[in-house]
């Protein structure tokens, strides 16, 4: 499949400022908290016409669980989820305040609130962007044979996609409101004929501040990063990457999934920061899938980490959903709650400075 080529896409990455990733000293400050108020308004049902139960099954919590830094679900608002559990929660002052539910099954790998207040959500076998009071304004199906675990806003009238299929995934620009693909193009794949490798070839793929794109290829074990003319410009190996992100010095950060690990390597790929499986005190690290590198230069890692699952922690006491840690490798904040949250894969902290779908929050 050859690359559809369209003017649109030079004026598209022209237009985004992409503040907060190019290391601009003061970033704009985020619009995001301003817009939780929607969410809560009156008129905007438990569940929406579109929503499928998906309950949690709550995790009992033994009475001695450890006492971590920060606040708890109180330290930011935030949008969270995690991919065996099909809901997206909406979470302010400690409570979840909102949330929207998919049905079981399959699983959502990839999810933004948008400075609108809407909710841009891939969840396999579709895309969608909802309303806060949950009214669907946005959706596209995934063709059979093939699966979307990637997706993020390009301002408000774009949708960057991911679809995984044969004979090879496709990253795909969507004018959302014209209905249209503006372009699409074919990246690597290990098989042309083996269907099993559709649901192993991408997760979390990005547009860079650059323009350029960083494809995690998690069946083929490397992180690669394309020109706007799909030339490659950097490429490093890495077992089974989950996510990648090029941050403000143009390192790449990337997730490694169930090695337990998160890593950021410089532009020869050496590795100049990593978190390891077993390194933070208290803390087995497991399936380590989304990942945020914050304003100030934290690093948000998940452990989408079930309590109890081989290679994982087998003590409730060391899985936590996500943690929050320094460049120096201080523990600041950590999510250890199974009673209200399920797994996590992803979380969106809400009062992060900058626009979303401007490039300007690094997730």
């Amino acid at each position: 499949m050859k690359t559809q080529k369209l003017a649109a896409l030079t004026s598209i990455t022209a237009g985004i400022a992409f503040l907060a990733m190019t290391g601009c000293v003061n970033p704009p400050p985020s619009p995001m908290v301003d817009l939780l108020d929607q969410f809560t308004a009156p008129g905007v049902p438990a569940m929406g016409p579109g929503e499928k139960p998906a309950p949690l099954k709550p995790i009992k919590e033994p009475a001695d669980m450890p006492t971590w830094p920060g606040k708890g679900l109180a330290q930011h608002p935030f949008l969270f989820g995690g991919e065996g559990y099909n809901t997206i929660s909406l979470v302010k002052d400690g409570k979840i305040i909102w949330t929207y539910q998919t049905g079981g099954g399959w699983e959502i790998d990839d999810c933004w609130m948008l400075s609108n207040g809407n909710i841009l959500y891939t969840r396999m076998q579709y895309a969608e962007e909802i309303t806060p009071d949950k009214k669907v304004v946005w959706h596209w199906d995934s063709p059979p044979g093939t699966q979307s675990h990637s997706v993020q806003p390009i301002g408000l009238d774009r949708v960057l996609l991911v679809n995984n299929g044969l004979p090879a995934p496709v990253m795909m620009m969507f004018n959302i409101k014209t209905g249209k693909v503006e372009w699409q193009h074919a990246l690597d794949t290990i098989s042309t004929t083996d269907a099993n490798t559709v649901h192993g070839q991408i997760r979390n793929a990005r547009m860079t501040s650059a323009g350029t794109f960083l494809i995690p290829y998690l069946e083929l074990n490397k992180v690669v990063e394309y020109d706007r003319d799909w030339k490659p410009i950097f490429s490093v190996e890495a077992k089974a990457p989950w996510a990648a992100l090029r941050v403000p010095n143009g390192n790449i950060l990337i997730a490694g999934n169930g090695a337990g690990w998160v890593r950021e390597v410089d532009r020869t790929g050496k590795t100049v920061w990593e978190v390891t499986k077993n390194q933070l005190p208290g803390i087995t690290l497991d399936y380590v899938q989304g990942i945020s590198r914050l304003a100030n230069g934290d690093t948000i890692i998940s452990s989408n980490g079930i309590p109890g699952r081989k290679g994982g922690p087998q003590d409730i006491r060391k899985a936590v959903q996500m943690v929050e840690v320094t460049p120096d490798y201080k523990v600041v904040w950590v999510i250890q709650d199974w009673e209200h949250l399920g797994l996590g894969s992803w979380i969106q902290v809400l009062d992060e400075p900058g626009i979303p779908e401007n490039g300007e929050v690094l997730r």
